[in-house]
């Protein structure tokens, strides 16, 4: 097959300069992947349905990109893509009327997004210059939000704040004596940041900690969450502060409202993921459990999506390890047949998570336990999971459970709540 090589100065693509480096074709698609610009369709190869980099002509008069109808053409085909015609000609031509469009229309995007760039910096680093200043009031207020707003848009700003110490000088914001219009906007900037250790343990200070808390109480729903999510950050594992902040009850009442938020799908899954966090740490737990989370907990558990209910269950797992834990979750209404219910339904970790809160129930009132469990379902359950490719362990421990709660009945009572066959007997 006869393909016709484009001229050198038909591909040279050269057209300006990043810093030393020679921008091309290639590069500037790159470029411009992430952003929303609607590329021309006449710019897009039908095969590949991406920008053309090398167009080129069949005799058909149709328009590919060179390396995708040279790979049609490798799989045996000699007919055009898109008309389905034989070609009577097998050559390709060099469409350089096209490339130069397309070179000139990326090359102009491109530079309108550079100069969009240049210029969103800039304003990020005179907002710096302006917080240096020590702005107060409404000034001070309007300058966080304007960059806040540079910052959730914009990965460039993040860095050209990061560069300048700009999480240190929002970091100094906050204090006792803080607005929450202040803290609100400044947390909303740091939680889009990298934070060095040496920052994490200056906002670890309880001055700031507690403004983290009460904002985290009575902000917006988005502030809500940018207060949790920087919490999570802070909570370097080790740090001898963490008990101090984790046993406010403040902070524990904050996080179980946004567990609670079911408007808002978002806040709970970051609500719980933070409680999960909590929640490991044991000298905390009773304190959890203090303010009701173990009945709040269950409540939720049908109304939650597939990764949520494993981090619930996950939480109330540890929590039931606690004495009161266990009786919390005996005390809850419906609790064994709604958890029995989650046994092989979502994943091998939540059907793990519910068996150790049914053993932890049956271990406080075992003939009461059993007799719900075994009403509700569970010895059916039990022989799916031995029977499953489930992990070892959770197969034993299901096998331990069936014979613990056969105890209380003859072999054709079982068999019958089990809803199960001679055979399979």
């Amino acid at each position: 097959m006869l393909l016709y090589q484009p001229l050198k100065e038909e591909v040279e693509t050269t057209i300006m300069m990043k810093g030393d480096n020679v921008l091309d074709l290639k590069t500037l698609i790159e470029e411009l992947e992430s952003s929303t610009i609607e590329v021309p369709s006449v710019f897009i190869c039908p095969i590949s349905l991406e920008p053309m980099q090398d167009p080129v002509t069949l005799c058909t008069g149709q328009t590919y990109d060179r390396s995708n109808i040279l790979k049609w053409f490798s799989l045996g085909h000699n007919t055009c893509p898109t008309t389905m015609q034989e070609l009577w000609d097998d050559s390709v031509t060099p469409n350089t009327t096209l490339y130069h469009f397309i070179l000139s229309w990326f090359s102009q995007k491109y530079l309108v997004m550079k100069k969009k760039l240049e210029d969103v910096q800039g304003t990020a680093l005179e907002l710096l210059d302006t917080l240096k200043k020590k702005v107060k009031g409404q000034n001070r207020v309007r300058a966080l939000k304007k960059l806040r707003q540079l910052v959730d848009s914009h990965v460039s700003t993040r860095k050209t704040v990061e560069e300048n110490n700009g999480s240190s000088l929002i970091s100094s914001l906050l204090g006792p004596f803080t607005s929450h219009a202040v803290g609100s906007e400044a947390i909303g900037i740091l939680v889009n940041l990298e934070l060095g250790s040496e920052l994490k343990r200056n906002l670890m200070h309880p001055a700031k900690v507690s403004l983290l808390v009460d904002i985290m109480n009575e902000g917006t729903i988005q502030t809500k969450m940018n207060c949790a999510k920087l919490i999570q950050t802070l909570l370097v594992e080790g740090d001898p502060s963490e008990t101090v902040v984790l046993s406010s009850l403040s902070l524990l009442v904050g996080v179980l409202r946004l567990v609670r938020d079911k408007k808002h799908p978002t806040s709970v899954v970051t609500g719980l993921i933070l409680l999960k966090i909590v929640s490991s740490r044991e000298s905390v737990r009773g304190s959890i459990i203090s303010i009701g989370a173990v009945p709040q907990l269950i409540q939720l558990l049908p109304t939650l999506n597939n990764e949520c209910l494993e981090i619930a269950l996950h939480i109330l797992e540890v929590l039931s390890t606690l004495p009161e834990g266990r009786m919390a979750l005996k005390e809850c209404p419906n609790i064994i047949p709604n958890v029995v219910k989650l046994l092989m339904r979502v994943s091998e970790s939540c059907t793990q998570f519910a068996l150790s809160i049914l053993w932890a129930i049956y271990k406080l009132a075992p003939e009461e336990c059993a007799s719900k469990a075994v009403e509700a379902g569970l010895a059916a359950k039990l022989l799916l999971v031995i029977q499953s490719g489930c992990n070892p362990v959770l197969k034993q421990k299901s096998t331990e459970f069936l014979k613990m709660c056969s105890l209380d009945y003859s072999t054709s009572i079982l068999i019958s709540k089990c809803m199960l066959t001679a055979t399979i007997q």
